[in-house]
């Protein structure tokens, strides 16, 4: 397995990341991550980014999690554009300007439903699920810190199932798209963490998320927009959509 680079220079590389593939290890098991085939490739990241976390679990020491050149993440299924950084001083360029929310980011999901609006904004704060660690929630009964999180959303097309959507997040929180989509009542189309009641459709096996564009200031000066192809899974999905 190795990286599908879109783009490369001395300050970053811009990859296209697979569904099913995790941006980097959780300490705990020993499957292959994104940070690794990245380190493969670039050797260079291994002093790059934060420093790594060290994990511990029933007072045992456990892997400590290295972040090489990882300035934002994606969930495990989502597919779609990322941007690494290759030198410390590219890291944290980067990373300054997704904390000022100066990252333009599109992305395309699936939503079941058909949502009347044609566009819409979704300010609503997130904090933890009442009901299961594993979730966030932009709800009422929502628990711990809530945090600011807006996101934008545009009609592309409608079907008798389902929607097509290009979404906007201004702010980078976790699950953050997921989360709002479900908070209104169009989940993610095969989110089986978010709407697991829901039948997968339109041929997806994961959930149907893909992050198309970003747009950031390289250390060079020059603001520029990387875009990631459509997976198979999403193209697909697409016919379907229009023939139904």
């Amino acid at each position: 397995m190795k990286l599908n680079i879109i783009y490369e220079d001395n300050d970053v590389i811009v990859v296209d990341k697979h569904a099913g593939l995790v941006v980097h290890s959780d300490g705990r098991t020993d499957e292959i991550t994104l940070a690794d085939l990245a380190l493969e490739m670039y050797p260079e990241l291994l002093n790059v980014g934060d420093a790594p976390i060290k994990l511990t679990a029933n007072n045992l020491k456990l892997k400590a999690i290295t972040r090489p050149g990882i300035v934002h993440r994606l969930d495990r299924d989502t597919s779609g554009v990322m941007v690494l950084a290759r030198t410390q001083k590219a890291f944290l360029h980067i990373k300054k300007q997704f904390q000022e929310h100066t990252v333009e980011k599109e992305y395309r999901a699936f939503v079941y439903g058909k949502i009347k609006n044609d566009e819409g904004v979704i300010d609503r704060p997130i904090g933890r699920s009442p009901s299961d660690f594993r979730k966030w929630s932009a709800t009422r009964g929502a628990r711990g810190e809530l945090r600011e999180a807006v996101t934008e959303y545009k009609v592309l097309e409608r079907g008798t199932e389902a929607t097509y959507l290009a979404v906007f997040p201004k702010t980078g929180r976790t699950h953050q798209i997921r989360v709002h989509l479900k908070a209104i009542n169009y989940p993610v189309v095969c989110d089986k963490l978010y709407a697991p009641q829901n039948e997968c459709i339109l041929g997806f096996s994961r959930h149907a998320l893909h992050a198309h564009k970003i747009t950031l200031a390289l250390p060079s000066g020059e603001r520029k927009t990387f875009e990631a192809p459509f997976p198979q899974d999403f193209t697909q999905a697409l016919d379907i959509l229009n023939r139904v």
